[in-house]
């Protein structure tokens, strides 16, 4: 019960339970999506900026926030990225979106922890002090080196985290559009860090930044192709669902978990909440075995209830949220989201026209959204502030927010496979042999695989997630190689058949 149905213990899932016990990321409270900066571009110094290397022996393993120097260093560097125009006299190329910024924010916070880190403590950092951390140190090789090293003694090998973490160092520092590029200022915070920043390095950088920068892309690049060649898979996604992936009919082996739901359903007259809880699990996983959503699409989606007037596309997209309305053309519910909503809005895919798509009404699944949206939904409300999303939480004396937000989708999707998914011998309860515990995205797995499979067409399994078949080709080209010869064979047979 402990190792699958509630931890759904892998490999990754050990490592990342131990890791997680280790807490060493510097934290910037004061930056986040959309922050400002010095209008003029320019990133202040401050005066009084101490220059003795001293180790600080009071920073042990623990979250810290960033000094106010470093964390302006970051709002810029998210302004910069996120901002609608770029300021005067600066170049860009590419712009991040929230969830992207979040992320960058997050490893670079990271990186800066692991610099700061005590060397004594249980996180061996290299105990550099908080008060010398400057992105100017990132157009040193020493730096990104020890980094790379650091994270592969702890995990044992490299992964593609390694890669796309020397990615941003290629992005930042990349000629004409580069950030880090075109603020030479940074160099002013630089000090001398033995074993990682010499002073000689310092002074080659102060006289010809530009081509410090310039080595130093050329140093990554070359460390991206150096460490593809040997990265392992830590990770494997299809992991908890492979099972599904292997059945003959993916969708076919997820759909009996919504099956299950059905079947335990409670009596609503007698268990009005579990009742809609159970409604509000079975919808997630039909809808999402529909629609091929990223979780924050499907999350975010908004309802329009029968007989009210749809919001219109252009307020979607200034929302950036799709919705869920009845259509009286079509007779049925409809699914509109705009292009851009979704994290691959400049695709080919979508062509910049909207994702639209009427619902099927299927197995009863009109009934189930018509019972939810008219009682099981307020009954989870409880009378609280409406966020005005399709799924909604059930608001408790300890959670009044209705609005899941990334993690606690995460989470009602996983108790959902953990409740209804994942067989349980000694209760007889649970729809899937060896299933483990997952979230929301690996539904899209479901349904490229299984497209996979029974068309061998890698443009068509991307129809389903909304994406390109160039990326199908790559993330689910694994499942394709046996497939492709049982597709021949079955065309082949035929003819055997008929004699």
């Amino acid at each position: 019960m402990r190792r699958v149905i509630i931890s759904g213990s892998t490999d990754y899932r050990k490592f990342q339970a131990a890791a997680a016990k280790q807490r060493y990321a510097i934290r910037f409270p004061g930056v986040s999506y959309g922050g400002r900066a010095p209008r003029d571009g320019k990133i202040a110094v401050p005066a009084n900026y101490e220059e003795t290397w001293i180790e600080d022996p009071d920073l042990l393993s623990g979250v810290v926030d960033a000094p106010p120097a470093l964390a302006m260093e970051m709002a810029d560097l998210v302004r910069f990225k996120t901002s609608a125009l770029t300021s005067i006299g600066f170049q860009r190329n590419g712009v991040w979106g929230e969830e992207t910024a979040s992320q960058k924010i997050e490893h670079l916070g990271l990186m800066f922890g692991a610099l700061a880190a005590s060397r004594t403590g249980e996180i061996k950092g290299y105990g550099v002090p908080v008060r010398h951390l400057t992105f100017g140190l990132l157009i040193f090789p020493g730096i990104w080196d020890w980094y790379l090293q650091w994270r592969e003694s702890r995990r044992g090998f490299y992964t593609a985290w390694e890669v796309d973490m020397l990615r941003i160092a290629l992005a930042i520092t990349k000629e004409g559009t580069g950030w880090l590029r075109q603020h030479p200022e940074l160099l002013a915070r630089v000090q001398p860090i033995p074993g990682l920043v010499s002073q000689n390095e310092i002074d080659d950088a102060r006289e010809d930044w530009h081509g410090a920068c310039e080595d130093f892309h050329k140093h990554a690049a070359h460390r991206v192709k150096e460490i593809q060649r040997i990265a392992r898979v830590h990770r494997d996604p299809f992991e908890p669902i492979m099972p599904v992936l292997e059945a003959d009919s993916p969708v076919g082996e997820y759909r009996k978990i919504t099956e299950e739901i059905i079947r335990l359903m409670p009596d609503e007259e007698r268990y009005p909440r579990p009742a809609a809880e159970a409604v509000r699990s079975f919808l997630m996983l039909r809808l999402g075995l529909h629609l091929g959503l990223r979780q924050k699409n499907l999350r975010q989606l908004m309802l329009c209830p029968r007989g009210q007037m749809p919001r219109p596309e252009r307020v979607l997209e200034k929302l950036k949220r799709g919705e869920i309305r009845w259509s009286e053309r079509d007779g049925g519910w409809e699914v509109l989201i705009p292009a851009v909503a979704f994290k691959n809005a400049h695709s080919s895919f979508f062509g910049d026209k909207p994702f639209r798509l009427v619902l099927p009404d299927l197995l009863d699944l009109y009934r189930y959204i018509d019972d939810y949206v008219e009682r099981h939904r307020a009954t989870l409300l409880k009378g609280v502030a409406d966020p005005g999303t399709f799924f909604v939480k059930t608001v408790k004396t300890t959670s009044t927010d209705a609005a899941y937000d990334v993690t606690t989708f995460y989470e009602a999707w996983r108790l959902t496979i953990q409740r209804y998914g994942i067989y349980n011998p000694y209760t007889g309860r649970g729809a899937i042999k060896g299933l483990l515990p997952h979230g929301p995205h690996n539904v899209r797995d479901v349904l490229a695989t299984h497209i996979l499979k029974q068309t061998g067409s890698y443009e068509q399994a991307s129809y389903a997630i909304q994406d390109t078949a160039d990326m199908v080709a790559k993330h689910y080209g694994r499942f394709l190689p046996q497939d492709k010869a049982a597709l021949a064979a079955r065309i082949l047979n035929r003819v055997w058949e008929a004699a």
